[in-house]
């Protein structure tokens, strides 16, 4: 398969939701026109995504929502259970443990790391925090396959190095930092306060 690009992915994340949504309204069908409608992009930007992966849908009658939901649940790997690591128990890593969304959707967060001395050997919603140092016999023991990295900023390129010391090769990160990783390590950067001074620009500039 063609290399397919991070906004492509990131849009097939958009319509899973769209169809999610639109199931649980009671649609049966749905156009690329409608989804299009609804993300605020091009009919042709939705059938293109689409086409990097086959052919859905008929000409004249749209998708069937579940049949495109069920398609988009097997590309994005949704259709298995991800082993999860979390790393760094502090309030952003305890909000994302009670984050009811990523179990649902097969993310399943199976183990704690911290280097808190004090955190270290105490449990969270029956997951025992583990100390980093531990980091490779515990994520061969619960074959973790993602990580997420929410420690500080200083901290954050050395822990994510042990965790690819140990085999793994994705992680989600939340530190206000730009990791640097092998070619075939996947890094996915959450970083609020980005966002949060590009809205603050925004309305610097408009008022």
């Amino acid at each position: 398969m063609k290399k397919i690009s991070d906004s492509t992915i990131s849009r097939l994340s958009t319509y899973y939701r769209t169809l999610n949504r639109l199931i649980d309204q009671g649609v049966k069908t749905v156009s690329s026109d409608t989804i299009a409608e609804i993300n605020d992009i091009t009919s042709a930007q939705v059938r293109k995504d689409l086409s990097f992966f086959g052919a859905f849908g008929k000409r004249g009658l749209g998708y069937n929502t579940e049949a495109l939901k069920e398609e988009i649940s097997r590309i994005l790997g949704l259709k298995k259970t991800w082993n999860v690591a979390l790393a760094g128990v502090g309030n952003i890593g305890k909000a994302l443990i009670d984050y009811e969304e990523f179990r649902k959707q097969g993310f399943i967060i199976t183990a704690l790391f911290d280097r808190d001395e004090k955190k270290v050997g105490k449990e969270i919603k029956g997951l025992k925090i583990h100390h980093i140092e531990n980091v490779c016999q515990i994520t061969r023991e619960k074959n973790i396959e993602i990580a997420i990295i929410a420690v500080p900023a200083k901290n954050a390129q050395d822990v994510v190095d042990q965790f690819i010391t140990c085999g793994v090769r994705a992680f989600l990160n939340f530190a206000p930092i730009t990791i640097k990783v092998p070619p075939n390590v996947q890094v996915k950067n959450e970083n609020m306060s980005i966002e949060l001074e590009a809205l603050s620009y925004y309305l610097t500039q408009n008022k």
